[in-house]
Formats: structure tokens, sequence, C-alpha cells
């Protein structure tokens, strides 16, 4: 039986651990034993705490509480307290998700403890460092045992640094080869398995949220767009001009919901607030958004999950950035990255409305997590 430790700390990173818990139990529960730390970077009681109820997940083992403050504060308080629990007991390997500070801290303490890190979506790059996920992305890889790719051009980025599918080099716990692997997107296990879970409470949400036929989902919650005054006003005026041609529903990010408060002018809150076209809600759970996706029209968002999740669905995506990790879906046509532009969002807005993209799969089968904990038990058993 081997102990895994499992890191999450953000609201995305709780739905990803999700299938993997599942496959565990489901498949693989002779082989390993899961342990789950939070570190608590998502302290909200609705962008994290609510979600272990609502899908019906164990309590975390551990709970560092840890919470906001700089990226700084955060990675090393994070790593406080994994050492600690690393201390305490013995880990045969640590699982990390994605690229935040949870994912960093929890990939340097395990590096220097000798234990085995597992990296769940490596590979994906945007080559933009200004970003602090992608300076955590790499870091990571870098320092992880067994490194999982969502997607073919995530893996050829790890290629061209160096790994290769298979043997590579000696790790830093008893000469194990480490290696990389193309397995599919694990947040497409959850997206198909939940939105099926959540069909039957379609009626009753829709109608609470009063939603029309043909909607827009927009997201907003990134620090670029929503601690720019300029970006932020620019943002909001373009979901506004949205709003008179089509309905659009935006659940606010607390982030956001401050940044609105605190950033624009009256004027335009009275727009956000007030405009007959354009639906505001508190956060929604995983399930509510979930549904959204599955049934609008197209997404306007800053979130790398959810331009994912809007290809599962087949919905196009407007991106408010001007690059993304998710590039496959940039150049198949399903996104669209627009940046901050008024003009561009809008043009992209017309050209979604008029034409339909296509959307092969290129995330895998929807059995990611059972390939991941197949290759973690062929390769801590040899």
């Amino acid at each position: 039986m081997f102990n895994l430790l499992t890191i999450i700390g953000a609201r995305p990173q709780i739905i990803k651990s999700i299938a993997i818990s599942r496959a565990i139990k489901e498949r693989f529960g002779n082989t390993f034993k899961e342990y789950i730390l939070h570190t608590g970077q998502h302290y909200d009681e609705k962008m994290s705490a609510v979600f272990f109820e609502e899908l019906g997940i164990s309590q975390p083992d551990y709970n560092l509480n840890v919470g906001g403050g700089s990226h700084a504060y955060q990675t090393g308080e994070m790593m406080k307290g994994i050492e600690k629990v690393l201390a305490e007991r013995q880990f045969d390997a640590m699982i990390v998700y994605g690229d935040t500070n949870s994912t960093i801290a929890g990939a340097l303490v395990a590096a220097k403890a000798n234990v085995p890190v597992v990296h769940v979506e490596a590979g994906l790059r945007s080559f933009d460092r200004r970003m602090p996920e992608e300076l955590n992305r790499i870091a990571t890889d870098q320092i992880s045992s067994l490194l999982f790719s969502p997607t073919e051009t995530g893996l050829e980025n790890l290629v061209k640094e160096g790994f290769r599918e298979g043997v590579r080099q000696p790790d830093f716990k008893n000469g194990k080869d480490r290696r990389a692997f193309h397995c599919g997107d694990i947040m497409y296990d959850n997206s198909l398995y939940f939105s099926d879970k959540a069909e039957s409470d379609k009626k009753t949400w829709f109608e609470s949220l009063g939603l029309q036929p043909d909607y827009v989902l927009a997201t907003v919650h990134r620090a670029e767009n929503t601690d720019n005054a300029d970006v932020l006003r620019d943002i909001m005026e373009a979901i506004v001009s949205l709003s008179e041609d089509m309905q659009v529903v935006m659940p606010l990010h607390p982030r956001t919901s401050n940044a609105i408060k605190n950033l624009l002018s009256e004027d335009l809150r009275r727009k956000i607030y007030n405009s007959p076209g354009l639906k505001v809600t508190e956060p929604l759970s995983f399930l509510q958004i979930t549904m959204l996706e599955k049934h609008s029209k197209m997404i306007v968002t800053d979130s790398g999950g959810v331009q994912k999740e809007a290809y599962y669905f087949h919905k196009p995506s407007i991106v408010l950035r001007e690059d993304t990790e998710w590039i496959e879906n940039v150049r198949l046509g399903a996104s669209a990255l627009v940046g901050h532009d008024m003009t561009r969002i809008k043009a992209a807005f017309k050209h979604f409305k008029q034409h339909t993209p296509d959307f092969p799969y290129i995330y895998g089968d929807g059995h990611a997590a059972e390939f991941i904990l197949e290759k973690m038990k062929d390769w801590l058993e040899n």
C-alpha cells in the first residue's frame, strides 16, 4: 500500500482531485491510501469549503488555513505547513495539480524531502513569464518525477525541455527514472461525471436565474484584469455592451466584486448591476457553473479551466487574455484571444454568433485518472 499526499488549495484543484480520489476508491483501493492537504489558498466559503459538501468530498486530512497574502507570504506559509506534515508521516509520493502557489509550495517541499512529485497538468505553457502561474508550472515540472500532460502540445513542450515519454534521467530518489506522459485532461473526467449528475436540477436553477434559451456566460477573476482600473473598466463596458444583444449571466468572484466596488465609476457600476440583459450573481457552485457552461450559447472568460470546459461542451469561448496555456483551442478556432479591447471582444462575439467552430476530441477519453494511477502504480512498484 502506497501513501499518497494530495495537495489542493484553489477550487479548480479541489475539483481536479475528485477524479483521482474517485478512481482510487473504485479501482485502486488496495494500492493507494490517499491523504488530502488543503492549504487554504482559497479561503472564501463560497469558493472552497462549500465544494466539499456539494460534491460529496471527504474533508481534508490536513488544513493549513493559509488564506490570502502576497505570493511570497502564501508560498512560504504553505511550505512551512507542508514540511511539518511530511515530517509526521511517511509518504511514497505527492500529487500536485496545475500552477498555483499551492502547487509550487508542495513540489518544492516534497523534492527537498526526497518525496517523488507527481504533477498533473504538466507541460502547459503560455510563454508569458509575467504570469505567476507560468513560473509555478515551469518550476514544478522541473522538480517532478512523473509528469502528466492533458494535451499533446503539453507533452511536446516537455520534450523540447528535455523530457521524453519513458526513461529520461535519474530522479532525486533511489535513481528512479523521470517520466512524462500525455494522459488526457482529468477535468474532462469530472465534466462528464458531474454534468450528468447535475442535469436533474437544471430546470430549478435556470428558473431561479431567469435565463433565456440563448445566453452568454461571463467569468472574470484574474488579477491582471481585476487589479487595473482601466482594464477592468474596458472589460465590464464590453460585457454590458454584449448584454444589449444577448443575455449575459456573470457570477462574480469575490476579487472581482471588490474591484468593481473600489475601482469603477458609479455610472458603470449602475450599468453592471441594473442592465436588463446582464444577470450578475454571487459565486455559484461547481455544478451550477457546469450547467451554465453546458447550455450556454458562448462563454466569455479569463479562466484557463473555463476555456477547457467550454471546449468540452462545444461552446466557443472569448478569452480575456493575450495568451493562453490552452493554445489548441485557439488553433482550432474554438477560442479567440481578445485581451481587454472592446473592439476585439465585440468582433469575436459577432463571429461566434455567425459561425460555430468544430470541436474535435483533443482532451482524451474521460479516463485520465485511471491512466495516471496505473502509471503511478507501475513506477512505484518498479
